[in-house]
């Protein structure tokens, strides 16, 4: 099924600023938050649509390669990767921004909360970008590449909790696990509620009173990992793909940031791209151009036959339709332009020479009537004297 598009998610144009996507999102989230709709699948699958149009949305790079190549621009994992995998940690992490706070939940002040998510803060790990360079014939078929890629990985000693033991870690005595303190306000409109992160624990909801002795109570180590990327057919120069929770690990357990891939042409050797347009220069002889002639030219899908028709000119342009690079995510598909060069030789024997004077005078190879310009005889001649 075909995902829906994000501006018609959050009910925005492309046309919308910041801060109008950013009062479109909150307006879905409180309308569609599961701790007003318990129990409710469907208000709960729109919440995450929000969630997941916004995280896009929002972010001006992000923003710009979605509205060049749609969902494409941020898919590219074996699994569906990229975006529309959130997960609920990863939304709620969202409405620090939001609504204001320590990340929890806006509901809790309003609706008794949810003690799943309450404040605690969930850390995320910072984005990887990496380059891939791929060939032409990759780029026109897609590519399954192999990368391996350096990055921090959750410690095994402590499995990512930076304590040295289970016994070393210990709830927040402030904010008592939630990871957010509440206080309430006297205002002219009567007590008001507000949530913020823990100063204590920094929202994590629990203390560490002995570090581990690998990360240093980072929870993190470097590390290696072989990531299996499968590059769409049509994708170009300088475009980026993201698989979601490739990147960097978070401290404790929380949520990896992205990959980020940065996508390189490698040059051809004999053609050339433009847009999703294959380009070959073909050089023929001038006794091939007067007669006719069937050559071989290559193509990204091989070799292909062509048939030379008697009297071709210099110049002129000869199409294979649906030869070229296909759109992402799209059966259109661009052609190969073939610009056929005539060759002229540098050096003649006598004997070419003398059939080549004796073809001069012959009307066949004279300008047609009304073109102003010299036989190709006499352009040889000019050239060879």
């Amino acid at each position: 099924m075909a995902k829906k598009d994000y501006y018609d998610i959050l009910g925005v144009t492309r046309s919308s600023n910041a801060d109008e996507i950013k009062k479109a999102y909150r307006k879905m989230a409180i309308k569609y938050h599961p701790d007003k709709n318990p129990g409710d699948h469907q208000a709960e699958e729109n919440f995450k649509e929000a969630a997941e149009a916004y995280e896009v949305l929002s972010n001006a790079e992000k923003k710009q390669r979605y509205d060049q190549y749609g969902h494409a621009a941020n898919a590219g994992s074996a699994n569906g990767g990229g975006q529309g995998h959130m997960n609920m940690e990863d939304i709620f992490s969202q409405f620090g921004d939001i609504f204001g706070g320590g990340g929890g939940s806006p509901f809790d002040s309003f609706f008794g909360g949810n003690q799943q998510h309450g404040g605690r803060r969930v850390a995320r790990g910072s984005n990887l970008r990496i380059k891939v360079k791929l060939t032409l014939e990759e780029i026109a078929k897609g590519a399954e590449k192999k990368i391996k890629v350096n990055k921090q990985v959750s410690c095994d000693t402590c499995d990512g909790t930076g304590a040295k033991d289970k016994s070393s870690v210990h709830t927040c005595n402030t904010c008592d696990g939630s990871g957010a303190v509440r206080r309430v306000t006297n205002t002219i409109l009567g007590q008001m509620q507000t949530t913020s992160t823990c100063p204590t624990c920094n929202g994590e909801g629990t203390e560490i009173t002995a570090k581990c002795t690998v990360c240093h109570g980072e929870g993190l180590v470097r590390g290696e990992e072989t990531i299996t990327i499968n590059i769409p057919a049509g994708v170009s120069e300088g475009m980026q793909l993201s698989m979601s929770g490739k990147g960097n690990a978070a401290p404790r357990g929380g949520v990896p940031g992205d990959l980020i891939i940065l996508i390189e042409e490698l040059p051809h050797e004999t053609l050339k791209r433009e847009g999703n347009n294959i380009i070959y220069d073909l050089h023929i002889s001038f006794i091939d151009a007067v007669i006719g002639a069937s050559v071989e030219v290559p193509t990204i899908d091989g070799k292909a036959k062509i048939k030379i028709d008697p009297g071709t000119q210099g110049g002129k342009i000869l199409r294979l339709k649906a030869k070229g690079v296909p759109e992402v995510n799209s059966y259109h598909r661009g052609d190969q332009l073939i610009y056929v060069n005539i060759w002229t030789p540098k050096a003649l024997s006598q004997e070419e020479r003398d059939i080549l004077e004796k073809l001069q005078n012959s009307p066949n190879f004279k300008p047609q009537p009304g073109k102003n310009e010299k036989s190709f005889f006499d352009k040889m001649k000019e050239y060879f004297e």
